[in-house]
């Protein structure tokens, strides 16, 4: 089972000034994608952001999926802590959950800064801050997301059924 860890990043929630709502949505998401969930983590957006990415890594998750913070405002800082801890980024996931938001009716979406990427073998993948933009996101994000941790991990493609063109004893041409 696929470990996630959703973390929500708001000054105000962590604050107490107003109660969380994207990120049960969040958490609720990721089990219907089959992951065994913690949170959702509160955090106010900053440094406490990248402390909780790299608790989070140094835990083993295999997946941490942050709403908020990847907007335009001056506090908005998420991207920035996101990119401190990633080794390598996989901007297709991202640029795919913005696509699917304005292809959906919602200009705005264009404007989330959202990363995603590997910390060595853990997915973080940044949500936006609101319900409707994690149901959003998490439809793009789920169908794919066990094939990427499998492949975090070392998984092999899935290679479909064929028949061998090739004659014994010459080198198969997708590999060993």
């Amino acid at each position: 089972m696929i470990r996630a860890l959703a973390i929500t990043v708001s000054n105000r929630a962590a604050a107490g000034v107003y109660e969380d709502r994207s990120g049960p949505v969040l958490a609720g998401l990721l089990k219907e994608a089959g992951c065994s969930v913690d949170g959702p983590l509160v955090v106010p957006d900053g440094e406490p952001v990248e402390a909780a990415l790299r608790d989070a890594v140094a835990s083993g998750y295999d997946v941490v999926v942050t709403t908020g913070g990847t907007g335009l405002t001056p506090f908005d800082l998420t991207p920035e802590m996101t990119r401190r801890v990633l080794d390598r980024e996989i901007p297709g996931i991202a640029e795919a959950i913005r696509a699917a938001g304005v292809s959906a009716g919602i200009p705005a979406a264009m404007l989330s800064r959202g990363l995603a990427g590997l910390a060595g073998r853990v997915l973080i993948v940044n949500l936006a801050g609101s319900s409707g933009g994690v149901r959003d996101g998490m439809a793009v994000l789920a169908p794919v997301l066990a094939h990427a941790v499998d492949q975090a991990h070392g998984g092999d493609h899935p290679r479909p059924n064929r028949p061998e063109t090739f004659r014994s004893g010459d080198p198969d041409p997708d590999g060993p």
